[in-house]
């Protein structure tokens, strides 16, 4: 039995086969204002896995107060519309490599560094850059004291009578003035400034921001940093929703369980 060659054209067509992503659900808007009333839950249709792209599966991710302000349409930075998809943050899975050469193998555990847009879905494709390996307020506040004590670092949490330091804010969901009297300015010796996390990660500072990350990262591993969170499955979406909007009462950061 003789072997059957396949035309040159027909040879090329079978090596370009393109590489796509299983089909995903995502949270998605079209339009900025009240989370509640302008996200939905959708099917996203299959992406084209480049070169050196790499589809993720996502396990967790987030609901942040900075998300919540993208949607409103407040934050100083957000993604294009319509069918923007909603999230920041997140914990993924190495799903499927293109067929370039990266540092990932299906299987490993990343994050998103720096942080970027559409973390609220089921798979995502992003180039293999855009993954950091080895992932795993107020949260912030709890972790914050932690590592403080870990540094001997002496925090407090209400400033009362106490000369000097430095107050720093790094939020502003009650989208209010933060207002400090002149004379705790003069004769308590007060500093106040700011600081914007997505900033720093997205400066000069990718690789030391990369570095910290890691090291909070053995920190949980090691019990020594610890947080208080509620993981709720991502199809019941609309309820972590609700509860990061405080409409059940105070609650844990609200985390999407993929």
């Amino acid at each position: 039995m003789g072997v059957r060659l396949l035309p040159l054209a027909a040879r090329r067509l079978s090596t370009m086969t393109r590489q796509l992503s299983p089909p995903a659900k995502a949270v998605l808007y079209d339009d900025h204002g009240p989370p509640d009333k302008v996200l939905r839950v959708a099917e996203v249709a299959p992406v084209e896995i480049g070169e050196r792209d790499v589809c993720v599966r996502m396990l967790a991710a987030p609901i942040n107060p900075s998300d919540l302000n993208r949607i409103e349409g407040v934050y100083p930075i957000r993604p294009p519309l319509p069918a923007a998809v909603a999230g920041y943050e997140g914990l993924a899975q190495v799903h499927a490599l293109g067929s370039g050469d990266v540092d990932l193998s299906p299987g490993d555990w990343v994050i998103p560094s720096p942080p970027s847009f559409g973390t609220w879905q089921t798979y995502i494709v992003k180039p293999a850059t855009a993954w950091h390996k080895n992932g795993a307020t107020s949260i912030v506040g709890q972790c914050v004291i932690q590592l403080a004590k870990l540094h001997a670092i002496h925090t407090i949490n209400i400033i009362r009578d106490r000369q000097g330091g430095t107050m720093v804010t790094y939020g502003g969901m009650s989208k209010k003035p933060v207002t400090v009297s002149t004379s705790s300015f003069i004769f308590k010796d007060l500093s106040l400034r700011g600081f914007w996390l997505q900033k720093w990660m997205n400066s000069d500072k990718a690789e030391e921001s990369r570095t910290m990350i890691d090291y909070l990262l053995d920190l949980v591993h090691e019990g020594k940093l610890k947080y208080e969170m509620e993981l709720t499955p991502f199809s019941e979406f609309h309820l972590a929703l609700d509860k990061a909007l405080g409409k059940h009462g105070s609650r844990p950061k609200q985390v999407l369980k993929f």
